[in-house]
């Protein structure tokens, strides 16, 4: 008669948890019959990622060791950490952690097969103190399947004979199983009747334990370890079902170790050797270049090619449960064109053109992206950052000027090409949210994206014969791009007087207000902030930002407004640390630790992010100081953490060993970010040429070297202007089509003139206002034909004297 399995005590289980952001390793086998990504800190394998490397299905695993005197010690808290690639550009581990103590050594080799969906672990335990018989060791598996912490199912079971540790939650299953016998198992609910909880407390593991279910859940199985057999091999199998999970996981164990590693160091030998040969060796002893490269593919998905998230992390993971459904392992199209440049600038074009194709599947109808979305491009949060549907754009024509999109394949993306320009035109200048995900209205580097795509998508369209459309996107690039300083630079600021100089350019001017002479005089709400400390004058907030203007070919670095900007910059976000100078991301930023080092809970103090010191590495270079911007190149290196990947941000106070923060070190934000290494990539590349890789030619062109000037001001129900200068046309954009009844004389004489659509759905018509002097009056407002109705609102421009 069977008999029915023993419940753990304590269901539910505390509170699902997630861990550690500050990843050491990152690692996939770059096989389409592994769906698995693997990530390692703490000496310890944290989050596992299958089927998709948007679902994490584990919190962590680890080994505890129970010793001489009842002692009791885990990996993560109770070791000394020291990891290394098998080599160069392989993203296969060798760990060795040391006791705290001194009285044992673990040593840790780390795969994922090729042929499966399992991950290996080969396990070699050294007594240091005493006998290898003196101690046992213990594997805790803790599943999170599909992104959830709770809800899960864990059991000691069999298969084929040999025990096995199993999991299940929400259609998926994993299950652990040892080269070396399970001794004593255990099943039971994390923070009362774990394994964790119950070697800690009474040292040996309860069998009656066989079964927790519905909850947060953990496995723990007692290696079968031997003073003749010190090293085990464990094998993590994931499948669809309980029974898949155990036959593939025993089936790696069957070929070993130094099967799977040989034919997963082979994958990615391939890889690495087609790259461009930027290898370079930073005093830690780490290639640098080929951490990037593999940081870059190992965040590639394999069910939707091209798609690459932002990190297999969670920022302040420890802080955060299953409410947190996506961290940061989504995939952002800003962060994705920034990675596809990473690929183009190491030489692979390939995977540069796979990313276009797929946001050219996830382009949603309307021509724009969504903020975030899941790797099979179901959108995530809801806003709009108007860079975001720009980037695809310079993306597309970075290729065709590389000479990996001649016009047959540039006809395949056209559609994607005038949708993409469309939206960006019809619905910019202004933002929904900036880069950095937080406040609307006019930032430069937004402004710089959209001008440089829009003049990227001429040049793409006049390829393909399309010369009026193409036309018409550079002259709204010329009008956004005339308007840049009146949107987003100050002078006569208390700022200005401090610094000494002439004005700025801020991080990011509201949209209009009727209420303010300009969107500068206006406030930014500073997200991140607690209540009464969010709303500053948008003269106050500066960012690095600004420097997007050279980047994306705008403006000359030598601009006397970027001088200024530089000089404002370093004086209020410069943060010198111990590896060399790094920014902030803008003025009293609220997305970082608290002053006492608790991690960010929806507020808190922003921290230096080493990505912007390689930006302002390429500012260095575009401004013609190679070797600054080679000091800089170190400084982000230097920023890395342990096993060289680079943080989002870094810790700027005195070090506070309890909470991990070091000055100069991680913090608990992301790690490894892809776009920061994308950017190592480029600034590597960059430094190799002479010259930023990056840097769209039409914009240089156009505004540095001919200093092009619109002859148009526009007025659109998204942008009011309620000014032109003197000399410029006055052009009316319109959703429909509409009839512009409009004066100049207090209406003493009226003209009425009816739009025309144009390529891009725009119904457009220019009034000749251009002859009229300073001081006088435009008013206007507008006959709908399809409604045959009148708006019955009158609006008005002013002329100014000329700029």
């Amino acid at each position: 008669m069977a008999v029915t399995p023993t419940i753990a005590q304590g269901a539910p289980g505390i509170p699902a948890r997630w861990t550690s952001s500050a990843k050491s390793g990152v690692g996939t086998a770059l096989s389409a019959k592994s769906p698995l990504w693997f990530t390692i800190s703490h000496g310890i394998l944290n989050e596992i990622y299958y089927p998709r490397l948007d679902s994490a299905c584990t919190r962590d695993m680890e080994l505890m060791v129970t010793g001489p005197g009842g002692s009791f010690s885990e990996e993560k808290r109770d070791t000394v950490h020291v990891i290394e690639p098998f080599e160069d550009g392989v993203p296969a581990y060798r760990l060795v952690n040391t006791a705290a103590d001194g009285s044992y050594r673990i040593e840790k080799r780390i795969v994922s097969d090729s042929k499966r969906s399992v991950l290996l672990q080969e396990i070699t335990f050294v007594a240091l103190k005493g006998s290898a018989s003196d101690y046992r060791v213990y594997a805790l598996l803790a599943p999170h399947l599909i992104n959830a912490g709770m809800g899960n199912t864990a059991w000691v079971g069999e298969h084929r004979g040999q025990r096995i540790l199993f999991a299940s939650g929400r259609g998926v299953s994993v299950a652990l199983a040892s080269s070396l016998p399970w001794s004593t198992c255990s099943a039971g609910y994390v923070g009362f009747s774990d394994g964790w909880q119950q070697l800690r407390n009474g040292g040996v593991l309860d069998p009656a334990f066989e079964r927790a279910e519905d909850g947060n859940v953990a496995l723990t199985g007692e290696i079968g370890l031997s003073p003749g057999t010190g090293t085990a091999l464990l094998a993590l199998g994931f499948g669809a079902w309980p029974e898949e999970a155990a036959e593939i996981a025993l089936a790696s164990l069957r070929d070993g170790f130094e099967a799977a590693a040989e034919t997963y160091a082979a994958n990615w030998r391939k890889f690495q050797a087609g790259l461009e040969k930027l290898d370079r060796q930073a005093a830690s002893g780490l290639n640098t270049y080929r951490i990037s490269t593999a940081v870059l593919a190992s965040h590639l998905s394999i069910a939707r090619p091209g798609a690459a998230v932002a990190s297999l992390s969670i920022p302040w993971g420890f802080n955060k449960g299953d409410d947190d459904l996506g961290g940061y392992h989504l995939v952002w199209p800003r962060d994705l064109v920034e990675t596809a440049g990473g690929f183009l600038a190491a030489g692979d074009a390939r995977q540069a053109l796979q990313i276009l194709t797929y946001l050219r599947s996830i382009q949603q109808p309307d021509g724009h992206w969504p903020q975030n979305c899941w790797s099979s491009g179901t959108p995530y949060w809801p806003g709009i950052q108007m860079d975001e549907c720009a980037f695809p754009l310079l993306l597309a024509d970075a290729l065709r000027r590389a000479g990996h999109l001649p016009r047959a394949k540039l006809d395949e993306f056209m559609a994607m090409i005038e949708s993409a320009a469309s939206y960006v035109v019809r619905n910019g200048p202004v933002t929904g949210e900036d880069r950095w995900e937080e406040d609307a209205g006019y930032s430069p580097f937004t402004l710089a994206v959209e001008i440089a795509a829009l003049l990227a998508a001429a040049d793409m369209l006049d390829a393909c014969g399309k010369n009026e459309p193409a036309n018409y996107l550079r002259e709204t690039a010329d009008c956004w791009n005339d308007q840049i300083e009146r949107w987003t630079y100050v002078t006569g600021t208390e700022l200005c007087a401090r610094e000494g100089v002439e004005g700025y350019y801020v991080r990011i001017a509201p949209p209009d207000d009727a209420g303010a002479a300009s969107p500068k005089d206006g406030f930014v709400p500073i997200k991140n902030r607690p209540p009464g400390d969010s709303d500053k004058p948008a003269e106050a907030i500066v960012s690095p930002d600004a420097l997007a203007l050279v980047r994306f070919g705008l403006r000359a670095a030598d601009d006397p407004r970027i001088l200024n900007t530089v000089r404002v910059i370093d004086a209020t976000l410069r943060c010198d640390l111990p590896q060399g100078p790094v920014w902030y991301r803008y003025s009293d930023d609220g997305y970082g630790e608290h002053e006492d080092g608790a991690p960010f809970d929806g507020t808190g103090r922003g921290r230096p992010w080493p990505l912007l010191a390689g930006e302002r590495a390429h500012y260095e270079l575009a401004a013609g100081r190679p070797a600054k911007a080679a000091e800089l190149l170190e400084t982000f290196e230097r920023s890395a953490g342990i096993g060289g990947l680079l943080p989002e941000q870094v810790w700027n106070r005195p070090d506070m060993p309890e909470r991990e923060l070091r000055l100069g070190a991680p913090s608990g934000s992301a790690m490894p970010l892809v776009w920061a290494h994308a950017e190592h990539i480029k600034l590597l590349r960059s430094l190799h040429d002479g010259a930023v890789f990056d840097m769209p030619p039409q914009g240089v062109e156009r505004y540095v070297r001919r200093k092009t000037v619109s002859p148009f001001r526009t007025w659109r129900f998204n942008d009011k202007i309620r000014s032109i200068p003197a000399g410029k046309t006055l052009r009316v954009e319109l959703a429909a089509r509409g009839v512009v009844h409009w004066s100049s004389d207090k209406w003493l004489t009226v003209h009425d003139d009816k739009t025309a659509e144009n390529a891009f759905g725009v119904h457009l018509v220019d009034l000749a206002v251009a002859d009229l002097p300073p001081g006088s009056t435009i008013a206007f407002t507008f006959f709908w034909p399809e409604a045959s109705r009148w708006e019955n609102v009158d609006f008005t421009v002013g002329v100014n004297p000329s700029d």
